[in-house]
């Protein structure tokens, strides 16, 4: 699997496919929850967050702990809505192609 090497697909295109992953993920969640009918309270946040995450793929390189927080928020927003849980799972994993945060250190 090229994700696991840290690879890149030979498709002609230097996109870094984790990005392509996450725009693709995050795109779908949008539009499944965009025609959700159903209203909850936190469905702004979850919109906002969605959107910061496609700002963040299309600028290329995202910011590893701003991406986890705003999974976080998009989580806490949704995670109730059992019909979006595929969705937001697959953000999730596109979330996780990117590792780990740095470590902050305590003084």
């Amino acid at each position: 699997m090229l994700r696991s090497l840290g690879q890149r697909p030979v498709t002609g295109s230097d996109e870094d496919p984790r990005v392509a992953e996450l725009r693709t993920a995050v795109s779908r969640l949008r539009c499944e929850l965009a025609t959700h009918p159903a209203e909850f309270p936190d469905r702004g946040i979850a919109e906002d967050e969605l959107a910061a995450l496609a700002a963040m793929a299309a600028a290329g390189e995202p910011e590893i702990p701003r991406l986890r927080r705003s999974l976080l928020l998009v989580a806490g927003a949704i995670g109730s809505v059992s019909a979006l849980a595929t969705r937001l799972a697959d953000v999730r994993t596109a979330v996780e192609l990117f590792g780990e945060p740095p470590h902050r250190t305590r003084r």
